[in-house]
């Protein structure tokens, strides 16, 4: 056992190891015990609350690989984790031992790689949970986790965890709506109403967008996106009703070539298509003379920056809601249940563990 440093704020014994889920490859996902690294003087140990299940966490499961990222060898998942600092850093830096914290797992790159300095999410990096580079970069769905403590941000007291689990993914829908540019007074068409699309939403509610038409295959997402600030829904095999929206702005967050399809085609000419959802290594068949002939800008848009502390303020004061996304809480124990759950979009929005 570790003992905790801050014995008047913790006097929990921290255990040299705890349960993690570990993908090893395509269809082999596992809970196993994993060693916890002891601290360096910048690192803090969190008792995780809660890990939210990503479309890349379902990826890796599924097939081994997360877009371009491929799995090589058995990696601990989960960086949508939230939970309270243990242990805090020994020099001084970061949150203190009973505060409540969400993480934020990104890692700029100190390589060679070239980038617009505002923009590190482009630095070459790591993220917790992925694969990109190799040794890959494990996550944090385990019951104790040693983090730097720059990754950490301190929550305010009265923002419940349950939902604080969602700020790492709506810190993404945040960026994607910031790659939209100005959506103040405008009509916007968001592909794919999962997590993601229905957090994306939320932030447009929050920024002003004048009409939010959501598209996907099922109830479920449908329904969510509608309780979160949609103005009108449409099924995505409704191509013809799609491509008559005239949208000023799309945001396509299903990861199908399908659905950037239909975003090209129910976008206004010189409008904008962010490409939140990640679509599969390789080629797509999509539209692009549609893309070319209408001056449409089409927009990557890959994880966050520092928008976190944004999506914090706005959960704290109430402006950005996001209470219907969450569907389905399962303990650790049930973890490949939850994944199947998951998995299944047309049952679920988004799954939590509770550590």
């Amino acid at each position: 056992m570790i003992p905790a440093r801050d014995t008047e704020k913790s006097s929990l014994l921290i255990p040299a190891a705890s349960p993690a889920v570990i993908v090893y490859k395509a269809d082999d996902l596992r809970i196993e015990n994993v060693a916890l690294n002891p601290p360096r003087a910048d690192e803090a140990v969190v008792r995780v609350a809660f890990g939210g299940i990503c479309g890349s966490d379902l990826h890796y499961w599924k097939h081994g690989a997360a877009g371009e990222s491929i799995l090589r060898d058995p990696m601990v998942l989960g960086h949508e984790v939230v939970g309270n600092v243990v242990m805090a850093a020994a020099d001084g830096t970061g949150p203190a031992a009973g505060t409540p914290v969400a993480v934020h797992p990104g890692t700029r790159g100190a390589g060679r790689v070239r980038y617009p300095a505002a923009r590190p999410n482009l630095s070459g990096g790591t993220y917790l949970g992925s694969a990109a580079t190799y040794p890959h970069t494990g996550g944090a769905f385990s019951t104790f986790a040693t983090l730097p403590s720059r990754m950490l941000r301190a929550l305010p007291a009265n923002l419940d965890l349950r939902m604080a689990a969602l700020i790492e993914p709506a810190s993404v829908a945040w960026h994607a709506v910031s790659r939209a540019g100005d959506v103040a007074g405008k009509r916007v068409l968001v592909v794919g109403c999962g997590p993601i699309g229905a957090l994306i939403v939320s932030v447009l509610r929050h920024f002003g967008a004048a009409e939010i038409i959501a598209v996907d295959m099922f109830d479920l997402p449908l329904a969510t996106a509608q309780a979160v600030g949609a103005t009108g829904t449409l099924r995505a095999t409704d191509t013809d009703a799609i491509a008559a929206i005239d949208a000023d702005i799309a945001i396509e967050s299903s990861g199908n070539p399908r659905g950037l399809a239909s975003a090209i085609r129910g976008t206004t000419r010189g409008g904008r298509v962010v490409m939140v959802g990640l679509l599969p290594t390789g080629d797509q068949p999509v539209p692009m003379s549609l893309a070319i002939t209408r001056e449409l800008e089409l927009v990557g848009c890959f994880r966050f920056n520092d928008e976190i502390d944004d999506v914090i303020t706005a959960l704290d004061d109430g402006s950005l809601f996001v209470n219907p996304i969450i569907s389905h809480e399962f303990p650790v124990s049930d973890t490949l249940h939850a994944f199947e759950v998951a998995a299944d979009s047309s049952v679920s929005g988004k799954v939590l563990l509770r550590f």
